[in-house]
């Protein structure tokens, strides 16, 4: 069997196990996969009560590995993120004592509830891996993956979260209800008085751990991309800076962003090599969240979705 095959069956038996645990959620497990593995972060943005948690803590369970929820409200303070020094008078000298953020794999619930300096903190955990207390620097763990969940913002006591800090979301999923058999799935579980939470710890198993998955990140760095499917990529990006609907386009990282997806993407799918495919399919969640629409176009309520569609659809797509 070779490594292609090997990285495939493993990430196929994780995303199956996820799966069944978190019912009608297919796209986000899928694109919560390729975030860990891309080393990225994940916004997500739907109502509540569809299974984003438990998401997280099945991924959590699946990989060995150490999950921590942080809810974000507005009385919030960065220290309550990222920890912070604690006087030993037995000693007569500070501790660092680590908050939430030293756990690889993060929860942040209804981000846009929270101050303008908590943002800035969760921003340098996300931009730098690490978190400046009192003048020292401490790294966070080298399995780091914070999804963050977003409340639509035009509910009560939302915020829009500053572009920067959205520019280091590698995707934004929003997350849909389960179909009709789904959610008559869920229901049927519930009636049958089956704890959830007992089942999630009893029935799903791990299926690699926190030193496999870097590894496999670091072996998708050799995934192929052929110079014209990296001169696509750079034209849909620019190209989002020229659309007529976008006051603001996308940055270079968004381009990054679109690389290390569709290698992970190819990894997904056994393949040493990434194809224009790839980039097309995990399009939408790259850029959706880092244009923003004209004043015009907000009026006249277009779709950021669509509008992007239809921009993809004007970009030639190489023969490779």
């Amino acid at each position: 069997m070779t490594s292609q095959q090997i990285v495939k069956e493993t990430l196929t038996k994780l995303q199956e196990a996820l799966n069944q645990q978190v019912l009608g959620q297919k796209r986000l497990i899928s694109r919560l996969l390729i975030a860990l593995l891309a080393d990225g972060h994940l916004l997500v943005e739907g109502a509540p009560g569809l299974a984003k948690t438990r998401a997280v803590k099945a991924l959590a369970q699946g990989i060995e590995g150490d999950f921590h929820r942080i809810q974000f409200t507005p009385d919030l303070l960065p220290g309550d993120l990222t920890g912070t020094d604690v006087y030993r008078p037995e000693t007569g000298t500070f501790n660092f004592q680590p908050g939430p953020l030293f756990h690889p794999l993060i929860l942040a619930d209804e981000i846009n509830r929270a101050p303008a300096k908590v943002q800035s903190a969760l921003l340098e955990a996300m931009a730098e891996r690490q978190v400046t207390i009192g003048g020292h620097t401490y790294p966070l763990p080298e399995l780091f993956l914070v999804m963050a969940t977003q409340n639509p913002i035009e509910q009560e006591g939302t915020y829009p979260l500053p572009e920067a800090q959205l520019d280091r979301f590698m995707f934004k999923v929003v997350a849909d209800y389960p179909t009709q058999q789904e959610e008559s799935r869920i229901l049927e579980l519930h009636s049958q008085q089956i704890d959830v939470a007992k089942r999630l710890d009893e029935e799903i198993e791990t299926v690699t751990s926190g030193e496999e998955i870097l590894e496999i990140t670091a072996a998708n760095a050799q995934v192929r991309v052929d110079p014209k499917l990296v001169d696509y990529i750079n034209k849909l990006v620019r190209m989002t800076r020229q659309w007529p609907q976008f006051h603001l386009g996308a940055s270079p990282r968004a381009g990054l962003a679109l690389m290390q997806a569709a290698r992970t993407l190819a990894a997904f799918c056994g393949r040493d090599y990434a194809v224009p495919d790839d980039v097309v399919q995990i399009a939408l969640p790259v850029l959706r969240h880092r244009v923003i629409l004209t004043a015009e176009a907000e009026v006249e309520q277009q779709s950021v979705d669509d509008l992007l569609t239809d921009m993809i659809r004007t970009v030639e797509v190489p023969r490779i």
